[in-house]
């Protein structure tokens, strides 16, 4: 069997491996765009956080502040009702004190604006005395103050709902303190009342947007004063509203509620007095007060936004890129092998004898220097067959250049066909000559295998007149080396050898075999004589 020509049995593929890098490249741009939406959304959620936190804490200041001024205020009516008290309880309210007290009162009225009045009243209702230059008919005794003094032995102070005064008509809150006479029995009430407008001037001070609201109101639900004013809900009860809801749990605190009033949600700040049995609440409206976060908001969104499509743009033009770049290098690698397959077409072409359709001389060479590098390496012996067709000249001349080349064809495909072995070649050697290279054979096995193709040519029967036996014969030479033995130094030495043996058998009268070796030389018993 004849061995295929090394480095031309197989054409050589581009197979540059491909990496994943499309799906690397659009799976870290999604990670990127996530990336990117989740740290715009935890800004915008920190910055909504802080927005709240910062109004949270600027009502509840509010708040406080107040919760001071009402408390303040409480405090002064209370030194005033006591005054009076001592004064009325010691001093009585005759002609001359009368006129006193009335002037103590006047006195302290004017010293402050807040206040709307300072009055006194008997057991039974009658004005007594008053701050007032408005001279007022009938009595007070149907007032909620008046009726919880009277039936109420104790002296602390007492804070009524807001009430509409029967001297002016503008709403007032009124602030009251029990009279006694000297056995404990009931002598009447004085009372502070406070304008509501006041606390509507002083609130109308505050910053607190637009929508925002100040609540305050009695420890029982009943609104005292509310901004924006209305006054339908002044004296209103919102004790079934969220704000007293959430004072169940906790006399001071914030959360977002929604007003009963009007249905604004708002962010509240709410407490409760603890001297005094009053309720204060600031909201601040949720719309406008994340207005400023909505702004910033939607300005990171856009900015994320516009990031987001500028890479996916990035990526989508690169992604396509590596596509028409694949494009190319797959019509480059289908070029490239197309050349490759042809090169190597070229090269089997250039180490193949045209027509006979095995190796040629140069690559005879080629393989005999190889093989004979690799018996030195491995210390196995090479063989060498040379042969040649019995009188081809005068077959030419008989039969034609046509048929010779016919004959030489056939002739190298039984040689090629007596090569069993993968490692053995057949080749050219030149003209009607031809040659069998053996790795790994020695002396005997050649002559085996040059029988066996002296033989399958024999076999051909090819006519021949000008043969003895009026057949295509050859002429068989045969030379081995082994490297243990030293016998051959050269591979031309090995060819020489072989062509001594291919010479003495066309002398000894053709179609025969003779082996040469250095050490013995024989004539093949299986010969044709």
């Amino acid at each position: 069997m004849n061995r295929p020509i090394d480095g031309f049995d197989s054409v050589t593929r581009l197979s540059r491996k491909k990496r994943p890098v499309v799906p690397i490249i659009l799976i870290a741009t999604a990670i990127t765009v996530l990336l990117l939406v989740g740290l715009t959304g935890w800004f915008i959620h920190i910055l909504r956080a802080e927005q709240l936190e910062r109004a949270e804490s600027a009502t509840s200041n509010v708040a406080r502040l107040v919760g001071a001024q009402v408390e303040s205020a409480m405090k002064t009516a209370q030194v005033i009702l006591v005054d009076v008290k001592e004064r009325v309880e010691q001093g009585g309210v005759g002609s001359g004190s009368s006129q006193r007290l009335r002037n103590h009162l006047l006195e302290v009225a004017q010293s402050m604006p807040e206040l709307h009045g300072v009055f006194v009243y008997d057991a039974d209702g009658t004005w007594l005395a008053t701050s007032s230059s408005v001279t007022v008919t009938g009595n007070n005794s149907d007032r909620a103050y008046f009726k919880h003094h009277r039936s109420n032995a104790s002296g602390g102070m007492y804070i009524g709902s807001p009430v509409k005064s029967r001297s002016t008509g503008a709403w007032i809150i009124p602030v009251s303190m029990r009279l006694n006479r000297p056995d404990g029995g009931f002598a009447g009430v004085a009372l502070v009342t406070f304008r509501v407008n006041f606390f509507e001037a002083l609130y109308d001070r505050l910053d607190i947007g637009k929508s925002g609201t100040v609540l305050l109101a009695l420890a029982d639900g009943t609104v005292v004063y509310r901004k924006p004013f209305r006054e339908d809900v002044i004296g209103s009860n919102l004790s079934d509203g969220s704000i007293w809801a959430e004072l169940r749990t906790k006399p001071v605190g914030s959360a977002m509620l929604v007003a009963k009033v009007d249905g604004i949600e708002r962010l509240y700040a709410f407490r409760k007095l603890q001297t005094f049995p009053f309720v204060v609440a600031v909201g601040m409206g949720k719309d406008e007060l994340l207005q400023s976060w909505r702004a910033a908001s939607v300005g990171a969104g856009m900015a994320a936004s516009v990031a987001c499509i500028i890479l996916i743009i990035f990526v989508r033009k690169l992604v396509t890129q590596i596509f028409i770049r694949e494009k190319l290098d797959a019509k480059l690698r289908a070029v490239s092998l197309e050349l490759q397959q042809h090169n190597a077409g070229l090269e089997v072409l250039a180490a193949t004898d045209r027509l006979t359709g095995v190796a040629n001389r140069r690559r005879f060479d080629e393989v005999l220097l190889m093989e004979s590098q690799r018996a030195r390496r491995t210390l196995q012996p090479l063989s060498l067959i040379l042969l040649d067709v019995d009188q081809f000249k005068k077959f030419n001349d008989e039969y034609g250049h046509i048929a010779g080349d016919d004959c030489l064809r056939r002739v190298a495909q039984a040689l090629s066909a007596a090569l069993v072995r993968p490692g053995d070649v057949s080749a050219r050697y030149g003209g009607e000559e031809f040659a069998a290279i053996l790795p790994g054979t020695d002396i005997l096995g050649a002559v085996d295998v040059a029988e066996r193709i002296r033989g399958s040519i024999q076999a051909l029967s090819i006519q021949h007149a000008s043969s003895s036996l009026g057949i295509v014969t050859v002429s068989v030479g045969v030379a081995s080396w082994h490297p243990n033995a030293g016998e051959l130094v050269s591979i031309e030495a090995l060819i020489e050898c072989a062509d001594k043996g291919l010479y003495r058998a066309k002398k000894a009268g053709r179609n025969k075999i003779f082996a040469n070796n250095p050490a013995a030389e024989f004539q093949s018993n299986s010969s044709v004589q």
